[in-house]
C-alpha cells in the first residue's frame, strides 16, 4: 500500500469509528445510565492514554496557571461535554445527534471571533446564520410541547457543542506549549478523577449483575475504538497530511451515522430532518471553505475534544 494512501484510509477509519459511536452509545444506554457509561469511557480511555504516553514526568512541571486551565479544559471539553452528549443521546435520535455535531466548527468560529482570534466576514456570518437557521428549524421550538423529549435532547446537543467549541479556544495555549498527546492524556486523567465520584454513586444504583456480557463488550469497544483508536489514528494521519485534509474528512461522520441509524436503531428520516440537513451543511460549507479560520483548523488538528 502506498504511503500517500495510508493516511487517507486512516482518516476514513477515524470517521467510521466516530460515526459509529452514537449507535454504540444508544445501545449501551438501554442497560446502564448516562453517568455510568460516561464514567466507563473516560476512566477506560484515561488508563489507555496513560499507557500509550508512558512519560508523565515532563508534565508534572506544568505551571499552576496552566494546570488550572487544564482542569477547565477537562470540565468543558470532556466531563461536561460527555455528560451532556450522552444524556442528549438518550433523549433524541442518532441522526439529530450527528447532524447537530456539524455545527461545532461554526460555533467555534463564532466564539473565536468573540475572543478576538478571528475577523468577521460576510461569508462567515452568512454561514453562521444559515447553519443557525437549520438548527432552529430542526429543534422546532414552536412545537416543543409536542416533542418535549426530542427537543430537550437537541438543546443539550447544542449546549454540548458550545462547551466543545469553548474548549477548542481555551486549549490552544496548552496544546502549543505541551503537545497534543501530552495534553490529551492529562485532560483524560483529570477528567477521570473528576467523574469518579459521580461514577461511584451511579454504579451504586446500577444492577451490575444484570448487565450482560454483550453490554460490557460494547463498552470495551467504545473505549478502544471511538475513543483511543480514533484519536490515535487521527494524530498519526496529521503527521502525513495537512490539517485541511483532516477537516474535510470530519464531515463524513454524520453521513456515516445517518447510514447506520436506520439499519441498527430503526430511525427514519423526515422532511424536517432533510431540510435542516441542507441548511446546516450549506452553512458549514460557507464557513469551512478555503480561507477558513484558525479555530476551524484547530478542530481538524484536535478533534478529540473528545465529544464524538
Amino acid at each position: 500500500m502506498s504511503r500517500t494512501l495510508r493516511p487517507h484510509l486512516a482518516l476514513i477509519t477515524v470517521q467510521v469509528l466516530f460515526g459509529a459511536w452514537p449507535i454504540l452509545g444508544k445501545i449501551v444506554l438501554r442497560s446502564i445510565s448516562v453517568t455510568s457509561l460516561v464514567t466507563c469511557r473516560l476512566v477506560g480511555a484515561a488508563i489507555a492514554f496513560a499507557l500509550l504516553q508512558r512519560q508523565i514526568k515532563p508534565l508534572l512541571k506544568m505551571r499552576r496557571s496552566d494546570f488550572a486551565l487544564l482542569v477547565l479544559c477537562a470540565l468543558s471539553g470532556v466531563v461536561g461535554n460527555q455528560l451532556l452528549y450522552v444524556k442528549a443521546l438518550s433523549l433524541t435520535t442518532v441522526i439529530n445527534a450527528a447532524l447537530l455535531t456539524t455545527t461545532i466548527p461554526v460555533i467555534t468560529l463564532f466564539i473565536s471571533i468573540l475572543f478576538g482570534s478571528d475577523d468577521w466576514s460576510f461569508k462567515r456570518v452568512g454561514g453562521i446564520v444559515l447553519a443557525a437557521a437549520g438548527v432552529v428549524y430542526l429543534i422546532n421550538p414552536l412545537r416543543a410541547q409536542v416533542t418535549a423529549d426530542t427537543t430537550l435532547g437537541n438543546l443539550l446537543l447544542l449546549l454540548n457543542a458550545l462547551l466543545y467549541a469553548f474548549y477548542i479556544v481555551i486549549s490552544k495555549r496548552l496544546l502549543e506549549r505541551y503537545g497534543a498527546l501530552n495534553v490529551i492524556t492529562w485532560i483524560f486523567l483529570v477528567s477521570a478523577v473528576l467523574i469518579a465520584p459521580l461514577g461511584i454513586y451511579s454504579f451504586g444504583h446500577e444492577n451490575v449483575a444484570a448487565i450482560g456480557w454483550t453490554v460490557w463488550l460494547l463498552i470495551g469497544v467504545v473505549i478502544l475504538l471511538p475513543t483511543v483508536g480514533a484519536y490515535y489514528l487521527n494524530a498519526w494521519a496529521l503527521t502525513h497530511v495537512s490539517p485541511g485534509t483532516v477537516a474535510t474528512y470530519i464531515y463524513l461522520q454524520p453521513l456515516i451515522a445517518f447510514g447506520f441509524a436506520p439499519l441498527f436503531l430503526g430511525e427514519r428520516w423526515s422532511s424536517r430532518t432533510s431540510v435542516a440537513t441542507l441548511l446546516i451543511f450549506a452553512g458549514v460549507a460557507l464557513v469551512t471553505s478555503p480561507g477558513r479560520s484558525r479555530a476551524v483548523r484547530e478542530i481538524s488538528e484536535h478533534p478529540d475534544a473528545l465529544a464524538h
